[in-house]
C-alpha cells in the first residue's frame, strides 16, 4: 500500500510533537559537540603540564577524525540498513563509553586510543542526528529546525570553553572527558522515547509499522492543533537503494558538492578554531588568558549558528552559504594583522561568526536535504567522510604552516578553501529552499527509479 509518509509529514503544522524530537535529537548533538570541541580546552592543557607535546597533539587530533571518519562511514550504511533508531542509540552509547575511558588515561597514548574510538561516535551521530531531524520536520520550517540542531552541537564550544576556564585550572583536565561521558550516557537512556523515521520504514518496506506511527504522530498533531489538511495527492517516487545510484547523473554531482563543502568546514574548524589556545599558549600566553581569548571568541559559534538557523529559510541556502563564506575571507584577511588583544578577540568574534553560519548550513542543513530518504544516510555519511578525513591530515598541515609561516600561514589556507567552495556553491549547488525532501531528491527523470508517480486518493482530515 501506499503510505506516502513525506507527504503526510510534510503537511503537519508545528507542534510539541516536533520540538520534543528536536530537544531529544539535539540534547544528544550536544553532548556531541562538547565532546568534539573538548579538544580545544585539553590539549593546551595536556601541553601545559608536560603531558603532551604538540606533535602528539596533532595525532590526537588525527585519531579523532580518523575515528569520525570510519564512523560516518560506517553509519551511512548502517543507519540505511537498520535504521536511524539503531544507529543514533548506539553512536551515543560508543562515545560516551569512550569518554569517560579517557578521564583515566595514563599516559599520551592511551587517551589517542580512546579518542579514536571517540571519534567512531561522534563521527556517527553528526550524520544520523542531522539526517533524523531532516526526515521528520516540514519544508516550511526545516532550515529553521535543522539550524537550531546545529545551536545545539556548536553551543558544545563555549560551554567547553568555559568549563575549561572554570575547571582545568582546579582539577585538571580529565574532568571534561567524566562530564562528556556521563552526559552522553544520560541522554542515550532518555532517546529511548525517539520513534524510528516514518520515511525509512516507508521506503523499506515496513508499510503497516510506518502507517501506524503516522496514525499516531498525527493524532497527537491533531490533537493540539485541530482537524488536519489532506496530504498532497501524489505519492512521490521511490528510488533505488542500489551503491551505484549515488553515481548517477543526478546524484554524483551533489555528492561531489557534498563532499567538497565538508572538507572545507571542517578544515575551518579543525585547522583553525579548535587550534586556538595551543596558538595562543605557543606565543607565550599562559594558559588561563589563553582560555578566556578562546571563550570570547567561541561565543560567536551559537550566533552564527543561529544566525544560519534564521536566515536558510528566508534567504534560501546557497545566498547564505555565498555570503558567510565572504565575509569570512574579509575577517580572515584581516586577522593576520590585528595585534592589541581587544581587537584580535573582536576580529576573532567577527571571524568566527561567519564559520559557524556556514557550520549551521553545511551540516546541519544543506548536506542532508540533498539525498533521498533511501540512499540519505549513505550518501551524507560518503560526504563526511570526506570531509573528515581530509582534516586527517589538516593538523600537520596546520603546525608545519604555522611554525613556518605563523597564522597567516594557517589563515591562507583557509581561505584559498573558502574562495573554491563560493565558486561551486554557484555553479553546481541546489536549492532546496521550500521544498519537500522527495521534490528535492526527485530532481528530474534521470535519477534510476523503481516506480514512477502515482496518484492515490488522500485520507479524510483528522
Amino acid at each position: 500500500m501506499a503510505i506516502n509518509a513525506g507527504a503526510r509529514l510534510d503537511r503537519l503544522p508545528m507542534s510539541a510533537f516536533h520540538r520534543r524530537i528536536m530537544w531529544l535529537i539535539g540534547i544528544g548533538m550536544f553532548f556531541d559537540g562538547f565532546d568534539i570541541y573538548v579538544a580545544s580546552t585539553v590539549l593546551g592543557a595536556t601541553l601545559k603540564s608536560g603531558f603532551s607535546s604538540l606533535p602528539r597533539n596533532a595525532m590526537f587530533v588525527s585519531m579523532t577524525f580518523l575515528g569520525m571518519t570510519l564512523g560516518a562511514f560506517a553509519t551511512g550504511f548502517l543507519g540505511d540498513r537498520f535504521g536511524r533508531r539503531f544507529t543514533y542509540q548506539a553512536n551515543l552509547m560508543i562515545f560516551g563509553l569512550a569518554s569517560l575511558a579517557s578521564a583515566f588515561a595514563p599516559n599520551m597514548v592511551f587517551l589517542i586510543v580512546c579518542r579514536f574510538f571517540m571519534g567512531l561516535g561522534l563521527g556517527a551521530e553528526n550524520v544520523v542526528g542531522y539526517a533524523t531531524m531532516t526526515e521528520f520536520v516540514p519544508p516550511q520550517a526545516r532550515g529553521r529546525l535543522q539550524g537550531i540542531m546545529a545551536v545545539f552541537v556548536v553551543t558544545g564550544l563555549p560551554i567547553s570553553a568555559l568549563a575549561g576556564l572554570l575547571l582545568v585550572p582546579m582539577l585538571g583536565w580529565r574532568v571534561m572527558f567524566v562530564l562528556g561521558g556521563l552526559g552522553a550516557i544520560a541522554v542515550w537512556y532518555a532517546r529511548k522515547q525517539l520513534p524510528e523515521s516514518p520515511r525509512w520504514l516507508a521506503a523499506n518496506g515496513h508499510d503497516r509499522e510506518a502507517d501506524e506511527l503516522l496514525n499516531r504522530i498525527e493524532a497527537e498533531v491533531a490533537a493540539e492543533k485541530g482537524p488536519l489538511p489532506p496530504p498532497a495527492t501524489t505519492v512521490a517516487p521511490t528510488f533505488s537503494r542500489a551503491f551505484s545510484s549515488l553515481f548517477s547523473p543526478q546524484i554524483l554531482p551533489r555528492l561531489l558538492v557534498g563532499c567538497l563543502v565538508l572538507i572545507v568546514i571542517n578544515t575551518l574548524l579543525y585547522g583553525f578554531v579548535t587550534w586556538l589556545p595551543t596558538f595562543f599558549v605557543s606565543q607565550g600566553m599562559d594558559i588561563a588568558k589563553s582560555f578566556m581569548f578562546a571563550f570570547v571568541m567561541s561565543l560567536g559559534a551559537p550566533i552564527g549558528s543561529g544566525i544560519g538557523a534564521l536566515t536558510a529559510d528566508r534567504w534560501g541556502r546557497k545566498s547564505v552559504i555565498i555570503s558567510a563564506s565572504l565575509m569570512a575571507i574579509v575577517f580572515g584577511a584581516i586577522y593576520p594583522f590585528v595585534d592589541q588583544p581587544i581587537l584580535l578577540t573582536l576580529v576573532g568574534l567577527l571571524l568566527v561568526i561567519p564559520v559557524y553560519v556556514l557550520v549551521a548550513l553545511l551540516f546541519g542543513i544543506y548536506v542532508p536535504e540533498l539525498f533521498p530518504t533511501e540512499i540519505r544516510l549513505r550518501a551524507a555519511g560518503i560526504c563526511n567522510t570526506f570531509g573528515r578525513g581530509a582534516t586527517i591530515l589538516t593538523p600537520f598541515a596546520v603546525v608545519w604552516l604555522f611554525g613556518h609561516y605563523g597564522i597567516t600561514g594557517v589563515l591562507a589556507m583557509m581561505l584559498s578553501l573558502l574562495l573554491l567552495q563560493i565558486v561551486v556553491v554557484a555553479a553546481w549547488g541546489v536549492e532546496p529552499k521550500g521544498r519537500g525532501l522527495e521534490e528535492v531528491a526527485a530532481g528530474d527523470a534521470r535519477f534510476p527509479r523503481d516506480t514512477q508517480l502515482t496518484h492515490i486518493t488522500p485520507p479524510p482530515p483528522l
